[in-house]
């Protein structure tokens, strides 16, 4: 059966600091799934946890409390709403969630190629070579996959995306392009033992059909290695929800993903 698109997962409301849009509430997060017939919804802002050191001066301000305030979520006759949020993954490879505080969150996702938090996620010294960043995306990916988490409720969100290289348009497809195939396979085949979902939300026409041969290598590969996917539009004010379903369509189709591909998160 083609895969049915009756969810997003990643969300932010107007709390999460890069946002800040009064006008992404709940209420419209809501209203965008019932106008799209989704089943399920989560919202998904900035966190990291107060209990864990090594937090930037940008995530401090995004403790449980600051993202709690968004509780209870409304919820729909036919639509699930999630409480989940979107943590970090540090240059030293600390995880912003504590293990004990994920079953505060129905969906956790974590981003290891945020790699545009220079100093932060990335080295300084790191930062200018694209060799060193293809070479960090596969190190933090393999790093994230050996931790003792949940990853049942887990999603690695928006893997290709230009945040991995974020200084000119083409340099994250020239570090995808560095990382070998067989790295690629070692690391998808342990992301499906691991039962994660791998995200997708890139933007299908920002790419020209060549510039997508260079991303879907990635995701191509995370399919016959066996992993699930879900989709997330990364919205982060009301105009996104004009476009995230066609884009979710469009990437269905070019990965000819089956309801079987599908990761649908375990809530407690």
């Amino acid at each position: 059966m083609k895969y049915i698109i009756d969810h997003d997962y990643h969300i932010h409301s107007g709390l999460s600091l890069c946002s800040g849009d009064s006008n992404q509430t709940p209420r419209a997060i809501l209203d965008y799934a019932i106008a799209n017939n989704f089943s399920q919804i989560c919202i998904t802002d900035h966190f990291w946890d107060e209990t864990v050191p090594g937090a930037s001066d940008w995530y401090k301000a995004q403790d449980f409390a600051h993202i709690s305030a968004v509780l209870p979520l409304p919820q729909g006759e036919h639509t699930k709403f999630l409480f989940g949020c979107e943590t970090d993954f540090d240059k030293n490879l600390t995880l912003g969630v504590s293990r004990e505080h994920f079953d505060r969150f129905d969906f956790v996702i974590v981003p290891i190629n945020h790699l545009h938090m220079e100093g932060f996620t990335i080295d300084i010294a790191d930062a200018d070579s694209l060799e060193r960043r293809a070479y960090l995306w596969a190190k933090r990916l393999d790093a994230f996959l050996d931790m003792d988490i949940p990853f049942e409720k887990t999603g690695i969100a928006h893997i290709t995306d230009g945040l991995t290289a974020p200084r000119q348009w083409d340099d994250h497809l020239k570090v995808f392009s560095m990382i070998e195939q067989k790295t690629l396979e070692i690391l998808f085949e342990k992301a499906a033992d691991r039962k994660v979902g791998i995200e997708l939300n890139l933007n299908f026409d920002s790419y020209s059909a060549e510039e997508r041969e260079i991303i879907g290598r990635v995701y191509f590969t995370a399919k016959r290695k066996g992993c699930k996917f879900y989709f997330g539009s990364d919205a982060h004010h009301p105009a996104k929800f004009q476009t995230a379903p066609s884009n979710f369509r469009k990437i269905a189709d070019w990965l000819e993903l089956e309801e079987s591909d599908k990761f649908i998160p375990k809530t407690d």
